[in-house]
């Protein structure tokens, strides 16, 4: 008689054990599946968090610059108002001497201060930056030009400035105010 007719109990308890074991090969190779997912989640949110973490650092980076930059041009061009107001003075000053006749003897120290003003402004305007911008003869420039008239000049080039009733000035590279000018045009 075979083992399996001597003790029923025993054909069950193997067959139980039976399916316990792939069961158990199963659930092994479940959880083995499982844990694989777990890593590869793991590594893709690993990933992802360092390419999230060099954009942030790019973007504090870029805000940086950004914020130099803006500080740079806060203190190139603080001077831009108040520059501007002086502008009148030195146009003033220019405007005295022009009035000024050259042959008059007794306006000579007159005229020497006012000279000597006027070269004080332009030089503390040269150390802050400001410079001015005296076009005459050159084409007229929109971007740096104001023309005030047009006049029909035959032996001037056309659009070419002929004369300067204001100069321009430059604050850093950038213009506070254009020059005004009287631009040539063909008949």
């Amino acid at each position: 008689m075979s083992e399996q007719e001597k003790d029923p109990q025993a054909g069950e308890s193997e067959a139980v054990q039976s399916e316990l074991s792939v069961e158990a090969a199963e659930t092994s190779s479940d959880t083995a599946t499982e844990l694989e997912s777990l890593q590869q989640q793991l590594a893709d949110v690993s990933r992802q968090l360092a390419e999230a973490d060099l954009r942030a650092q790019a973007e504090i980076q870029n805000m940086r610059r950004r914020m130099e930059r803006e500080v740079a041009n806060a203190h190139k061009f603080a001077l831009e108002k108040f520059s501007a107001d002086l502008l009148a003075v030195a146009d003033n000053l220019e405007r005295g001497l022009a009035a000024l006749p050259m042959e008059d003897n007794a306006l000579t120290a007159v005229r020497e201060g006012i000279e000597l003003t006027l070269k004080s402004l332009t030089d503390a305007f040269a150390r802050h930056g400001i410079e001015g911008v005296d076009p005459k003869g050159a084409q007229f420039d929109p971007q740096m030009h104001e023309a005030m008239a047009m006049v029909p000049m035959p032996d001037a080039e056309a659009n070419s400035v002929i004369e300067v009733l204001e100069k321009g000035y430059l604050l850093n590279g950038r213009l506070i105010r254009p020059a005004r000018v009287v631009v040539a045009k063909n008949p």
